[in-house]
Parts: structure tokens; C-alpha cells; sequence
């Protein structure tokens, strides 16, 4: 009697969004470069896989059309006509290009988040802003500890390397859930209205404040990117282009950190053991604690690729033109590449090969900083808080629906503030 092959869930599905590696397990032993039914898009699960296609920009580039029209079908024409009556149409900038003409946005940001001066000159001002947070709710004893802390954290910090007013930082993060709403999950007609009339008072936020600087130049990173040509000699980015530029950053300052602090925390309660190696020598394992935070609960699942001809892979020929969605969760759970690879281990011996800031010319240029970031944030926390605690069960699911995107709904926390030295 043949065996009944239980059907593949559906990525679609929140649930599977919020737990996806019982399936990203199925996919890599069953059908390593999977298409889709509901989007049409090719999921690569393999280690291996996702290693090549993200250093094959010729076959599979960050340029073209954008998979949203894909994924929202004909409620995307109302975004892009609202856009282009009242605001900045997209162009394609930095993560959205290939090179050569990536590398000329990438040098424009590269300078900024450098390893170097991010722990010379950033580092200073992340630990106090740290502080500052933790300051407000170590002695209350509770906290949500997404939106007092996780998300403010990178927010206030790219907020301010950004030159932008921090005490606008929540509206700024309602801005950047509207600015990505359409390419990470279907809206309807009204909600790509909502989504896109917060895009354009976006847009039309940041035109101000760029021309502001092109004015009265100051140090900060709009006034960098709006004033560039005047040192390279070349043609000044248009407002398209610096409207784009602004959105990926302030979108993968927020969002994609505040993500992975969040997973830290969850991780170390689900890990008691580790959470007490953790303490016992914050010096020596917090490096591992990062780097295995980011392979077991990647904040970025995935991005998508788009194929510049048919290509075959692990078996499978992909069309010409088609979605590719390079799946940074599956591959750092593959266990041909990670021994035993649902444990949670900072003392792992492969760390530095994960691929959750991807890989080739297209390697976060937030690295650094995101590194930084949670690096500070654990070292104050555990430092400061003891008896960390859920106070309350996550809900069920406990991650926002989005495909490409692991962000929590909330976590409330419990504590009790540390004994002083």
C-alpha cells in the first residue's frame, strides 16, 4: 500500500508564516525550489541554493519589475496611480538594483555603517539611548517589550543618523509598516488606499526635509545622500531615487533589527540554559548569542529575485522573469550545513557562515549596526533586568502575517531589576 504524502501547507497561511520550519523542512527534502500555487513565486530552501542565487546577479536580479504586482494582482494599479498623481514613483535604488548601478548607491551608504564607525563613532550614542529605554521600565517591573524597547531601539537610532525628529519615531514606524504593506502580503482596495495615502504623507515628509538639507546641509545621512554630487562630481540623485533610498533604510533600520531583538529575548526564555551561559560571561558569549539569534529566527525570512532568463536549479528550470524568493530561514535551518539545526547553541562552531544578512553584492549594509544594536541591547537588559519572564502568553499566532517578515504582534514582559555590584 503506497504511503499518503500529507499536502504541503501554505505560506499564505499566518500560522505557517509565524512557525515555518516544519515546512521549510519538507520543502528542502521534497522540493528544494518550490513554486508556489497561490503566488506563482519560486521558494529556494537549500543552504547551498540560496548561496547562489543571491551571488548570481546575472540570472537572478534585485532589479525589474517588483514582485507586489504579483502578489496584490490589480489592486496595485490604485498604489501606483496614487503615486504618480500625488507623490514619487519607485525607481530602483540599492537593494532593488544590480550592479554596476548598485555600485553607486551602495558607496553612497556604505561610508555610514561602516564596522568601523559604527563602534567608534555610534556605538556611544546606541548605549544611551539604551539606557534611556530600559531606564523607563526597569523599576515599574513590566514592560511590552516590543514596542517600549524593541522597536524603539534601532528606530531612535536610524531616526537619528537619519537627521529626522525623534519624537516623530511611532509615526515613522506606522510609515514604514504602510511603505512595505504592499509586498508583503494581499491587501484589498481600501487597504492599498489606506496603506498608500501614509506612503505619499511619507514621501511628502521626506521631500521637505530633503530639500531642507540641500539647502542647510548638516551631518546626518539625508543631507549625505541629498548633497552627494557636490564631492563625486556626478549628477545629483533625483528625488525618485532619494525617495526610494530613504524607504529601504528607515524601513531596514526599523523593522528588521527591532525583529531580531525581540526573537533574542523570546529565544533566551525558551532557553533557560543558555540564558544562564549567557550571563555567567557576557563578554565572551554575547558574539555567539547575535550570530545564533540571527540563524535561528532570521528577521528578514526572505527576498525576492527575479530571474533574467530560464535557469535550472537543484532540478527545477525557472522561467525567465519569474519571482524568486531566496528563503534566508530555510537555508539557516538546513541541516546539511547545521548539525541538529532547531537547537538553539551560541556556542556554535559555524555561526559566522549563516545567511540572514545575505550574501554577494547585496550583503545588508546595516550589518554593523544591526550587530551593534542587539549586541547593546542584551548586554543592558541582562545586566540590569533579573527574572525575565513572559507576563502573559503570546498570541496564537504570535507573529504579524507578512511573507517576507517575522515581526511580533507584542510580548509583555515580567521582571525585577537586577541587584546593584
Amino acid at each position: 500500500m503506497s504511503q499518503v504524502v500529507a499536502p504541503l501547507p501554505s505560506l499564505m497561511d499566518p500560522a505557517v508564516q509565524s512557525c515555518p520550519y516544519p515546512l521549510y523542512q519538507r520543502l528542502r527534502a521534497e522540493q528544494p525550489v518550490y513554486r508556489m500555487p497561490e503566488t506563482g513565486f519560486y521558494v529556494v530552501t537549500r543552504y547551498d541554493d540560496v548561496r547562489r542565487v543571491l551571488q548570481d546577479t546575472e540570472n537572478f536580479s534585485n532589479a525589474g519589475p517588483r514582485p507586489s504586482g504579483e502578489l496584490q494582482g490589480g489592486t496595485m494599479a490604485i498604489h501606483h496611480r496614487m503615486l504618480a498623481e500625488r507623490g514619487w514613483t519607485p525607481v530602483d535604488t540599492l537593494q532593488r538594483s544590480d550592479p554596476p548601478a548598485h555600485t553607486r548607491y551602495r558607496k553612497l551608504v556604505n561610508r555610514v555603517f561602516t564596522p568601523r564607525r559604527v563602534n567608534s563613532d555610534l556605538r556611544p550614542r546606541i548605549e544611551a539611548i539604551t539606557e534611556e529605554l530600559v531606564d523607563s521600565f526597569a523599576g515599574r517591573g513590566s514592560c511590552e517589550f516590543v514596542s517600549e524597547f524593541a522597536i524603539l531601539l534601532p528606530g531612535l537610532v536610524m531616526t537619528e543618523q537619519m537627521g529626522l525628529d525623534r519624537s516623530q519615531v511611532t509615526t515613522f514606524r506606522e510609515w514604514v509598516d504602510a511603505l512595505l504593506a504592499p509586498k508583503m502580503f494581499p491587501l484589498t482596495e481600501d487597504e492599498m488606499v489606506t496603506v498608500t495615502e501614509l506612503a505619499l504623507t511619507a514621501q511628502h515628509h521626506f521631500a521637505a526635509v530633503i530639500e531642507e538639507r540641500r539647502r542647510r546641509p548638516t551631518q546626518d545621512l539625508i543631507s549625505a545622500l541629498a548633497n552627494a554630487h557636490v564631492e563625486g562630481g556626478e549628477e545629483p540623485l533625483t528625488m525618485n531615487e532619494l525617495q526610494d533610498l530613504i524607504h529601504q533604510l528607515i524601513a531596514g533600520g526599523f523593522e528588521t533589527t527591532a525583529t531580531a531583538i525581540a526573537h533574542g529575548m523570546w529565544l533566551l526564555l525558551r532557553n533557560p540554559d543558555q540564558l544562564e551561559l549567557l550571563r555567567s560571561d557576557l563578554d565572551r558569549y554575547l558574539p555567539g548569542f547575535v550570530e545564533e539569534t540571527l540563524r535561528v529566527e532570521s528577521p528578514a525570512q526572505g527576498l525576492t529575485r527575479r530571474t533574467t532568463r530560464d535557469v535550472e536549479l537543484a532540478g527545477t528550470v525557472i522561467p525567465e522573469g519569474s519571482v524568486v524568493i531566496v528563503r534566508y530561514g530555510a537555508a539557516n535551518h538546513d541541516e546539511t550545513h547545521f548539525a541538529d539545526p532547531e537547537r538553539f547553541d551560541i556556542t556554535r562552531d559555524n555561526l559566522s557562515t549563516h545567511l540572514a544578512f545575505g550574501k554577494g553584492a547585496h550583503f545588508c549594509v546595516g550589518a554593523a549596526l544591526a550587530r551593534a544594536e542587539i549586541d547593546t541591547a542584551f548586554r543592558a537588559l541582562l545586566t540590569r533586568l533579573d527574572d525575565i519572564r513572559l507576563a502573559r502568553p503570546l498570541p496564537d499566532p504570535p507573529h504579524r502575517p507578512n511573507l517576507l517578515l517575522m515581526a511580533f504582534k507584542e510580548m509583555y514582559l515580567e521582571f525585577r531589576p537586577a541587584d546593584p555590584a
